[in-house]
């Protein structure tokens, strides 16, 4: 697998490493399973946050997925999400490197069908964006 995937990223080392994942995925899944207590509950409410700010990462399907919250005197003060498709399709950041689908269409072949290349679709596609950004 790491010879088929040593030329770096592209699309289909991104469709491979997703049917990779989901292999992986399914293995693990079955030994959840067989460790689930169905008799015993399975949410534990707790006593109030103190006050501090909390950061959750997680690599999620698409990508990298964070929540930041700040609490302030027992209340939410402030909450943000970025989902893997905020990441994927960044724009350049403060120092001009541009975002991870950015970096991937450079050198895609476009002819004369421009903006409109199947190429550009087969890039775009393999970074699986969320269907409400698909939708802008």
């Amino acid at each position: 697998i790491t010879a088929l995937l040593s030329d770096g990223s592209n699309v289909r080392n991104r469709v491979i490493a997703r049917l990779i994942e989901t292999a992986q995925l399914a293995l693990s899944i079955e030994g959840w399973v067989k460790v689930l207590r169905l008799n015993e509950p399975f949410c534990e409410t707790g006593g109030e946050v103190a006050d501090g700010n909390f950061v959750g990462r997680v690599e999620a399907a698409r990508g990298s997925l964070g929540h930041w919250l700040s609490v302030r005197s027992g209340r939410i003060e402030r909450y943000q999400i970025i989902a893997p498709t905020s990441w994927n399709f960044s724009p350049r950041d403060s120092d001009g490197v541009a975002g991870p689908l950015e970096q991937a269409l450079v050198g895609t072949e476009v002819g004369d069908a421009g903006a409109r290349a199947v190429g550009i679709q087969h890039v775009v596609r393999s970074f699986d964006p969320c269907m409400v950004c698909t939708a802008h």
